[in-house]
């Protein structure tokens, strides 16, 4: 009974485990790393590294846009609010 119940508790944590991974984005701007609440669950895009990209190449990216990466962006000081609302406005 005790061993079942161990069982039982450690795949409830696994499942758990799981279920953040496919329902997060894991975003590193620079040396930090951001969560970021997808909108259904996925492993597209689970984990993204801004580095290297240029900020028109991160926007078009539609699940990330439509999470709100450009709301981190602005947090992280990578881009304004008025440049968020223009990429915005292009991309829809």
């Amino acid at each position: 009974m005790n061993q079942g119940l161990k069982k039982l508790i450690i795949w409830a944590v696994i499942i758990a485990c799981g279920y953040f991974v496919l329902s997060h984005h894991f975003i590193f701007i620079g040396s930090e790393m951001r969560i970021l609440k997808k909108s259904h669950l996925t492993l597209e895009y689970t984990f993204f590294s801004t580095q290297g990209k240029s900020i028109e190449s991160i926007m078009n990216v539609d699940d990330l846009r439509k999470d709100g990466i450009g709301k981190l962006l602005v947090e992280a000081g990578k881009i304004t609010e008025e440049q968020l609302d223009a990429i915005l406005e292009k991309n829809r």
